[in-house]
């Protein structure tokens, strides 16, 4: 299993790229919250800063490895997520109806689930096996989130952007 850590400031209008660091805590990625535009970023204030901006995680060399972000569509939110080949994922609920809504990544030949838990482990599964895991622990003292994502040797996707992107966009923010 591979480990990486990150941490996120507090204050959810921060716009600063965090450092994602292996078990080793070497540098192997960065995440960041943008807006493509000043007009976007004006409104998402007025909607506690969820909903106009993109999130995009970057390799260190600068390169956009994979994004994500909020989709308003006809009354209906999910998310999209691109990689660095501009495969197309789509994040959104299955089963509102039924009242256990559940959380899935499906698009270029992948299909994941996400348990979603607001305190302890988000876990993504495929096919029903656990693939890989997501938790933020929140540090009052510094205004922090502590990230920790941990990615399964037999994990469909082994990219750290594509988890990073995806967990905060929907588990960090969410609906």
């Amino acid at each position: 299993m591979k480990q990486f850590t990150y941490s996120v400031d507090g204050n959810i209008k921060s716009t600063a790229t965090q450092t994602i660091y292996n078990e080793a805590g070497v540098s192997v990625a960065t995440v960041e919250r943008t807006y493509s535009n000043g007009l976007k970023k004006l409104l998402d204030s007025y909607f506690d800063y969820r909903y106009f901006l993109t999130y995009i995680a970057r390799d260190m060399q600068g390169n956009v490895q994979f994004t994500a972000k909020k989709i308003f569509r006809r009354g209906k939110v999910w998310f999209e997520g691109r990689d660095a080949n501009s495969a197309k994922y789509i994040i959104n609920y299955e089963n509102w109806r039924i009242g256990v809504p559940e959380l899935f990544i499906t698009g270029n030949g992948v299909k994941l689930k996400i348990d979603k838990e607001m305190e302890g482990w988000s876990e993504f599964y495929a096919d029903e096996v656990n693939v890989a895991r997501w938790q933020a622990e929140y540090d009052e003292a510094a205004d922090k989130f502590h990230m920790t994502l941990q990615i399964e040797e037999t994990s469909p996707v082994q990219d750290i952007t594509f988890y990073a992107a995806i967990a905060q966009a929907t588990l960090f923010i969410g609906v």
